[in-house]
């Protein structure tokens, strides 16, 4: 980011907080270490005021954060190299940068990537759809089950979508072990049909799984061209390791991708070492200028990049703005939701690609009465 454009009378003015709500296109089920998620859905944001002008961005900010930041110079915010500094980037960054892009009328990926050139309609990047849960679960029949997933899939489907993560690990709680995994394979062989021999599939366990069943599972299903494995159980470098060379025997080309919720520390040294293959951090916690470094730092070692964001709607945004940046970058998570007073009309997604507009910001435009009524209901602000 060129440090020149940001003026030294910018200075931070009022913050103010709260959250927007809304719902999923459909109710989304259990996964292999919880129930039910629902429908709602929630967005924590800030407004941030800086030369009279607003911005929006995703944070966890708190008062006594915000108090400390009011009257600050926006140049304090960035190292001299552009990036915003450690201390502020989970409570301020995606405001300022959207300021920013207001500000200079640019999308947030032409500021953070100078180097390359966009094209004036955008950006186009790979997208899976990540909704399809445990809603099977009340189903006696496994031939009932496929179907419902199925029907799901072609949902997806007729929205734009060609790729598509399955959860599995029915077996680790919510059914007995060997009814529930025999039923995750036959999902995912039913999605095939849906998605086709084009579409990339991925499953997700949520570590629900040990080595020798995630064996059993993709010997099952190494005929159906599955894309990546996701936490099939808790990672372990011995255990990677294992499986690394059990699919390198059988030469079954599957990824091997982690790093959602509570990851290992080491997982980047393994898979540095070779261990994994994907890296799936989250977009919002430890945030995007974060994902600007690690991915470079995962391009250099030939890795692939693919940040976690369920339930934070946001957080499907601002990837779409990171992928520019990343040459390893794999996909956009897609999690069906509208949030009320956040218009996200100018994305689409079409045959499995998501389109990021040329627009200033994140793209993003908010309904500035419902977010300030949503303040006086159990947000908070702070001014000069």
């Amino acid at each position: 980011m060129n440090l020149a454009g940001i003026e030294r009378d910018w200075i931070i003015e009022k913050i103010e907080f709260a959250k927007l709500h809304g719902e999923r296109a459909r109710s989304a089920g259990a996964n292999g270490r919880l129930g039910v998620h629902g429908k709602n859905c929630e967005v924590s944001l800030v407004r941030i005021t800086i030369d009279g002008k607003t911005a929006y961005g995703a944070s966890h900010i708190t008062t006594e954060q915000a108090k400390s930041l009011i009257g600050k110079n926006v140049r304090d915010f960035f190292d001299d190299s552009g990036k915003i500094l450690e201390p502020y980037r989970t409570c301020l960054e995606y405001p300022l940068l959207d300021w920013l892009g207001r500000r200079w009328n640019q999308p947030v990926y032409e500021i953070v990537n100078e180097t390359r050139h966009f094209s004036q309609s955008g950006l186009a990047v790979p997208c899976y759809d990540t909704s399809l849960y445990f809603d099977d679960l009340h189903l006696s029949n496994d031939k009932d089950a496929v179907a419902l997933i199925q029907e799901e899939a072609k949902q997806g489907y007729a929205k734009g979508h060609r790729h598509f993560k399955i959860k599995v690990g029915r077996g680790g709680m919510h059914m007995p072990l060997m009814e529930g995994t025999r039923r995750d394979i036959a999902i995912v062989e039913g999605v095939r049909e849906i998605a086709g021999p084009e579409g990339k599939l991925m499953i997700d366990a949520n570590n629900a799984y040990n080595l020798n069943l995630t064996k059993e599972v993709l010997t099952a299903l190494s005929d159906v061209g599955l894309y990546w494995i996701e936490e099939m159980f808790h990672e372990d470098d011995q255990l990677y390791r294992n499986l690394k060379s059990w699919l390198k025997e059988r030469n079954q080309h599957v990824l091997i991708a982690d790093g959602e919720g509570y990851a290992s520390p080491r997982l980047i040294d393994w898979a540095i070492q070779g261990n994994v293959d994907v890296l799936q951090y989250d977009i919002i916690h430890p945030g995007f200028t974060h994902w600007l470094e690690l991915g470079a730092r995962l391009d250099e070692h030939a890795l692939l990049t693919a940040p976690h964001c369920y339930g934070n709607t946001y957080g499907i945004y601002a990837t779409g703005h990171l992928s520019a940046s990343i040459k390893g970058f794999q996909f956009v998570e897609w999690d069906d939701i509208a949030i009320e007073g956040m218009d996200a009309s100018a994305y689409s997604v079409k045959e499995g690609m998501f389109y990021v507009p040329r627009k200033a910001g994140f793209g993003l435009d908010f309904d500035d009465d419902r977010f300030t009524y949503q303040v006086s209901q159990g947000g908070w602000q702070t001014a000069q």
